[in-house]
């Protein structure tokens, strides 16, 4: 049952997500908003219901850290490639250490305090 409650959630949302990236530009933010949000908004409906607001509001300050550590990520991803013409492998290497150390540092920072 929660898989089916999991599948129709995350099917509605990402609806909801393709077409206001569709009506966006430009298009490539379609992909971002049909994919991300709509799992992580169907997770914490879940866990909402079975584990209750208190764990949710982990779980929701647990993302929001993930997607800063994406973010730095790719941003870094993008200079070494644009700027210092790197290859994707080692742009892609170098940053990884990036995105742990922001998301464990803010990890820290947040929770652990």
């Amino acid at each position: 049952m929660e898989y089916t409650i999991r599948f129709l959630i995350g099917g509605v949302v990402v609806s909801a997500f393709a077409l206001l990236g569709d009506l966006l530009r430009p298009k490539s933010f379609a992909g971002l908003f049909g994919a991300a949000p709509s799992v992580a908004l169907a997770t914490l409906s879940l866990t909402l219901l079975k584990e209750g607001g208190q764990y949710a509001a982990l779980e929701g300050r647990s993302m929001i850290i993930g997607s800063a550590a994406l973010a730095a990520y790719s941003f870094l991803v993008c200079q070494l490639l644009i700027r210092f013409r790197a290859t994707a492998l080692t742009a892609t290497s170098v940053a990884v250490i990036a995105w742990f150390a922001v998301a464990f540092g803010l990890r820290y920072l947040l929770l652990d305090s």
